[in-house]
């Protein structure tokens, strides 16, 4: 029998956990008293669910991190592929990515999803802080802060900065030394690349396992907010939904189709059409990686890029490029903040732009990559791991609408980089 698309499950969860927490939601208001069994409520069984799979993803988060940096920043420098072709890679991707999560900062910002007839949303998602003071810990942060960050990314000891949740210290750390392992003879490097090539896999294995529960750790998420709050939440969390699916539009149709006129000097209705074919594979799929072979057939075929350039910049791309999923990350975290009722300074949300661009590509290939990304995040900023649980009831969709986007970007880099190297092309001006 065909085992049910891992999508499908968490979709079905989503479903029975509205249900489930609806009929508790309506019990509470009924009578007064939380449904249980054997003196265990229903609400609190959810929560601890929740927190099983929430713990399960915080486990994995520092080696999954320091792993994937390592072998990728490492990965590139060996392959001797920084130079022309490599740098206009790298460039493009970086600033994408940086314009995109800007750009999901602008509109959140704009939108304000979080904030319901001029109050937080707090209570409407029932977000609550029982163990710590949100706002106390990033509230005061201002334009002086921003230095701090920067001290903040070099630690003195990197083992504490790991034990600590430090993600900034620690990513930069992995950067180091994923580039400086590229500067050593093949006698002292080999081992080391395979040592932590290995533990990367390790880790990857353990993702894909610990995800094979994310069905039952979402109900519970998502039946515990339900049954808190009913449908009241989900009028902030809809509004979210269309703020996202805004900055994505703008993003796709806005920003890269002015970088491929301009920059590429290539038709970009024309790109867009030539790629239509591996955006609708990503957005059925919701995976960039599982879309690279009709990316790559697309891109070449029908976009006309040289297979040297594509089969560079495409894998690469679906390894480390991930402008829709950073954007995502970069809204979530502010929309969390800003329902909270935060004061989202300067300083909070250049940190949140920061961890942003440098997790969208030390998690990019990791199933749900997202889920990890934002709990790093999170907890740089200080806010409970436990809220993500709110993001779940539109995130399916959002997923795949922003793996199209990053699948998108990488089409449009591959042909842009193209177009500078000199090849002529099937969308040429």
């Amino acid at each position: 029998m065909r085992k049910l698309a891992l999508h499908w499950q968490i979709l079905i969860a989503i479903v029975l956990a509205f249900a489930a927490g609806l009929w508790i939601f309506e019990v509470k208001e009924t009578s007064g008293a939380h449904p249980g069994v054997f003196g265990v409520e229903f609400v609190t069984m959810f929560s601890y669910i929740g927190t099983l799979f929430l713990n399960a993803l915080r486990m994995i988060i520092v080696p999954l991190i320091t792993s994937s940096i390592i072998v990728g920043v490492a990965g590139i420098g060996a392959g001797g592929n920084l130079g022309s072709l490599g740098g206009k890679t790298l460039l493009f991707y970086a600033t994408t990515t940086l314009a995109a999560i800007l750009l999901g900062l602008l509109v959140i910002n704009v939108i304000q999803p979080g904030i319901v007839d001029g109050e937080p949303a707090r209570e409407l998602l029932a977000l609550e802080a029982p163990d710590i003071d949100v706002a106390a810990t990033v509230g005061d942060k201002g334009v002086g802060d921003v230095a701090e960050i920067f001290v903040r990314m070099i630690p003195t000891n990197v083992i504490k900065a790991a034990a600590d949740g430090q993600m900034l210290g620690l990513i930069f750390f992995a950067i180091l030394f994923g580039y400086f392992m590229t500067r050593l003879s093949h006698e002292y490097a080999d081992p080391l690349f395979k040592f932590w090539d290995g533990l990367f896999h390790v880790m990857m294995k353990m993702t894909e396992w610990i995800m094979t529960f994310a069905p039952i750790g979402v109900f519970g998420l998502v039946g515990a907010v339900i049954a808190e709050a009913g449908l009241k939440a989900t009028g902030p969390l809809a509004m979210f939904a269309v703020a996202v699916l805004l900055a994505l539009a703008i993003h796709a149709f806005g920003t890269l189709l002015l970088l491929l006129r301009f920059v590429g000097r290539v038709k970009p209705i024309k790109t867009l059409i030539g790629a239509s074919q591996a955006m609708l594979t990503a957005f059925s799929t919701a995976s960039s990686s599982a879309t690279l072979p009709v990316t790559m057939e697309c891109v070449e075929d029908k976009i006309g890029v040289s297979n040297k350039t594509s089969s560079f910049v495409l894998p690469l791309g679906a390894t480390v490029n991930m402008n829709g999923t950073a954007l995502y990350e970069c809204a979530a975290a502010l929309f969390l903040a800003q329902a909270y009722g935060m004061d989202l300074t300067f300083g909070v949300q250049f940190t949140i732009v920061a961890i942003a661009l440098m997790t969208s590509i030390g998690v990019a290939g990791v199933p749900s990559a997202s889920l990890v990304a934002i709990a790093i995040i999170l907890a740089a900023i200080g806010i409970p791991l436990e809220w993500l649980g709110v993001l779940m009831v539109f995130d399916r969709i959002l997923d795949m609408c922003r793996t199209s986007i990053n699948v998108w970007g990488d089409a449009c880099c591959a042909t842009i980089v193209a177009r500078l190297e000199g090849e002529e092309t099937n969308v040429a001006l």
